[in-house]
């Protein structure tokens, strides 16, 4: 029962992934046509997308700090 979860779950991630590359490639023909025309809206965008790449791994920073510090709170006590 677990293997047929798992390969569900696989089957899934890859219908989501295949889904998701797709609009990738519009975005890349918009920045190298405005690039083209000597437009600076690729640098604006570039930065965009760094910025909402680092929310995750903040959040995930974060949260394993405070797991952290509140296991060696506990340990402690």
């Amino acid at each position: 029962m677990i293997k047929i979860k798992l390969l569900f779950i696989v089957v899934l991630m890859t219908c989501i992934q295949s889904i998701s590359i797709g609009q990738c490639a519009m975005c890349k023909a918009v920045v190298e046509a405005n690039l083209k025309s000597g437009d600076t809206k690729a640098a604006g965008l570039n930065d965009g997308i760094l910025f909402l790449m680092s929310m995750p791994y903040i959040a995930v920073f974060l949260f394993a700090l405070f797991f952290y510090l509140q296991k060696r709170k506990t340990q402690t006590a």
